[in-house]
């Protein structure tokens, strides 16, 4: 017996038979912090995906945090009252571009008819037709910018609805059509189609699979070749020869107005919208695009688009 105010041991079988259960404590205090602490944490994620998933075609996605006067409720609606900035700049913007272009639609085409109408003159002589020549060219180009400023707009506003689009069957018809131009340019058109169904709006689509065409054709050299993957690792890819591109210049040229070399467009060749609008019009559909200079010169576009349902 022990004496009198002598703690009492305690014997193996007896912590042997504690052990099991202060494990199981600690355990549930673990849990216990770990669901705190994610319900604390809910808030930051939900905040983090909705800024992930904002973009051109979706500014009306809010945070919309509910709950009390904390400091997570003041930064939620501190961010939602940006976004709400944010959304009406960019539609204003879009706006403005859009009836801008086609208030400049009109003066254009009446510009072009009354060159028409005065080469077509037959007391016109050599001096004012080449006249008219170089207008009509002028007229053309401004043509092409102000059609390339509209689908931006339009692109940037998001899909209204999709149907099922043939992806191959539209490069084909585009390669066909585009044939004139590569025998203009003295390039090759290489084809690799496989079938590739995606949901979207036909019309975006293939003005998407028409500039990556053109541009593969005017930017290269004589001799060259461009060539069209559908069906491949990326949706549509197209690839082309033509001169070297340093690897730090290729995201400048999804940029609007800009070329390789220069900030700003030239007054020849095209508007300088053709690859905005490729990526303008990927992103609609809720697409990715990956661009990459080739070692011996050229580009390789790749757009991932996601798979028909």
């Amino acid at each position: 017996m022990p004496s009198s105010g002598s703690v009492c041991p305690i014997d193996d079988g007896t912590r042997l038979y504690y052990l099991p259960v202060i494990a199981a404590a600690v355990l549930l205090l673990l849990w216990i912090n770990w669901l705190l602490a994610g319900l604390a944490l809910h808030p930051l994620r939900a905040t983090a995906q909705t800024v992930r998933g904002l973009g051109p075609q979706n500014m009306s996605m809010r945070i919309g945090l509910h709950g009390g006067r904390d400091g997570l409720k003041e930064l939620a609606d501190a961010l939602d009252s940006a976004l709400d900035r944010l959304a009406a700049g960019h539609e204003s913007q879009r706006r403005f571009a859009a009836n801008a272009s086609h208030e400049l639609r009109t003066p254009i085409a009446v510009q072009r008819v009354l060159a028409e109408v005065a080469m077509e003159d037959p007391a016109a002589g050599p001096g004012l037709r080449r006249l008219g020549a170089q207008l009509l060219r002028a007229n053309e180009r401004s043509e092409r910018l102000i059609e390339g400023m509209l689908v931006l707009a339009e692109s940037d506003r998001g899909l209204p609805g999709k149907i099922p689009v043939d992806l191959d069957e539209l490069a084909r018809s585009v390669l066909e059509s585009h044939a004139e131009l590569a025998n203009k340019h003295h390039v090759e058109l290489r084809q690799q189609l496989r079938p590739r169904s995606v949901a979207g709006d036909p019309v975006l689509l293939e003005r998407l699979i028409t500039n990556l065409v053109a541009n593969a054709i005017v930017y290269n050299k004589p001799g060259g070749w461009a060539e069209v993957t559908v069906g491949g690792q990326s949706a549509i890819a197209v690839s082309n020869s033509g001169q070297h591109v340093p690897a730090q210049e290729v995201p400048a040229l999804f940029e609007p107005f800009r070329r390789l070399g220069t900030d700003r467009i030239s007054h020849a060749g095209g508007a300088g919208l053709g690859l905005s609008i490729v990526r303008s019009i990927a992103t609609a559909h809720q697409g990715a695009i990956h661009a990459q200079a080739r070692p011996d010169g050229g580009l390789t576009i790749a757009i991932d688009l996601p798979a028909r349902p």
